[in-house]
């Protein structure tokens, strides 16, 4: 198998990319950025860590949680999770950071591109708290581009059609994933009650 190693290589497989295409990058948020973050429940996170490494990771909760802070700034509040930092110990090693907003039933896609700090800051953290409970910190992002991104992936994919979707009683519980991966000693039964006790303690 042979792989492409040049811009050139790459370029000659299609065609140049429209005018809308180019010109639809935008420097800032405006309305419709705006107001898609807004109504956004749910944002993958591509960061690296600067060796190649990479590393894409998904943040989720109620509809608008991403703090405008700005036309060029917003704030991502960081819930409690599994504690592996995946994320936030790359942005301190490479601040570039990629965002994919994504609403759901919609098929476009909005795309923010920028550089990337960590605080800790009692004040952002107590503006961005739910229910009382702050975020643990705040990734704090300087927008470069933004731009909404076409449909095509999810009409392809048909994300969002119930009717598509595969059963889910046929698929493995992570329970019985993590017994298999893990070589955990208890059952999947008892590895997906602890999960689901986890789930209901520390969701915020």
């Amino acid at each position: 198998m042979q792989f492409l190693s040049t811009r050139e290589e790459l370029r000659s497989l299609y065609k140049e990319p429209g005018d809308g295409a180019v010109r639809k990058v935008l420097a800032r948020l405006d309305g419709h950025c705006r107001s898609f973050i807004s109504r956004s429940p749910f944002v993958l996170i591509g960061s690296t860590d600067g060796s190649g490494n990479a590393d894409v990771t998904p943040k989720g909760d109620r509809p608008g949680f991403v703090e405008i802070l700005d036309e060029t700034t917003i704030a991502i509040p960081d819930r409690p999770g599994n504690n592996r930092l995946d994320t936030l110990e790359n942005l301190l090693l490479d601040p570039a950071i990629g965002l994919l907003f994504l609403i759901p039933g919609m098929n476009e896609t909005l795309r923010i591109n920028g550089v990337a700090k960590i605080t800790a800051d009692p004040v952002l953290r107590e503006r961005l708290a739910h229910d009382g409970k702050p975020p643990i910190s705040v990734i704090v992002v300087e927008i470069k581009a933004a731009y909404m991104h076409c449909a095509k992936a999810f009409m392809r994919s048909e994300l969002w059609k119930p009717e598509s979707w595969p059963d889910r009683a046929r698929l493995p519980t992570l329970g019985q994933i993590l017994k298999d991966q893990l070589a955990l000693d208890q059952s999947a039964g008892e590895t997906d009650r602890w999960l689901d006790e986890s789930y209901q303690k520390s969701m915020w």
